[in-house]
């Protein structure tokens, strides 16, 4: 009565195995996928960064990371000297620039 209400459980068959070239075809498809998806645009956008901060000039007017606005009136090796307010300076460095702003924008603020 009781094989009448539960029906019995039988084992499958074993699953016909891809072997180690599917396993490898697979890594290489994700690893290619990390790449561009990650990997990829993250070093383009290190490389602008870069060449951001190379091209900072005195009175070019920034944004830092921090939210400091201001206008760059020297610019060291590894620091800036920013004039965030009238006869009000700070130094920052230059890696903390994130954006820099069109001519007058500091004013219009």
């Amino acid at each position: 009565m009781i094989d009448f209400l539960i029906s019995n459980a039988w084992a499958q068959g074993a699953a016909p195995e891809g072997g180690a070239a599917s396993g490898l075809f697979m890594f290489a498809v994700l690893a290619a996928v990390f790449y561009f998806l990650l990997i990829r645009p993250q070093m383009k956008q290190v490389k602008e960064h870069r060449k951001l901060v190379e091209s900072l000039a005195k009175g070019d007017e920034v944004a830092t990371n921090g939210g400091l606005l201001g206008r760059v009136n020297e610019v060291g090796e590894n620091f800036l000297v920013l004039e965030i307010a009238k006869e009000t300076e700070v130094k920052v460095q230059k890696q903390s620039v994130t954006q820099v702003l069109p001519k007058g924008t500091l004013k219009t603020l």
